[in-house]
């Protein structure tokens, strides 16, 4: 008796039709498994591209925060000076 699940060669010789609906089925697979590859890559590298955006916009808006912070002390130091001159 035997054990294995594959069919025997002469039963693949007598119905070629379930070799190609087994073959068939294989390429699908491998077709579906390199979409799915494609999708997780692409969907990753739009993840990635989300958060090195999202790096960007803070920074910039820290970089703004700091430089009107430093004109801000710029020009109360600007007319303190001026009002000692005054004096």
């Amino acid at each position: 008796m035997r054990t294995n699940h594959l069919p025997d060669i002469e039963n693949r010789a007598a119905f070629p039709q379930t070799l190609n609906c087994n073959l068939n089925r294989s390429v699908m697979l491998s077709g579906k498994r390199i979409a799915d590859m494609g999708y997780k890559l692409f969907s990753g590298s739009m993840m990635l591209l989300t958060m090195y955006g999202g790096y960007l916009c803070i920074m910039r808006a820290q970089r703004y925060m700091l430089k009107r912070k430093q004109l801000e002390l710029a020009a109360e130091n600007e007319s303190a000076a001026s009002e000692t001159i005054k004096d």
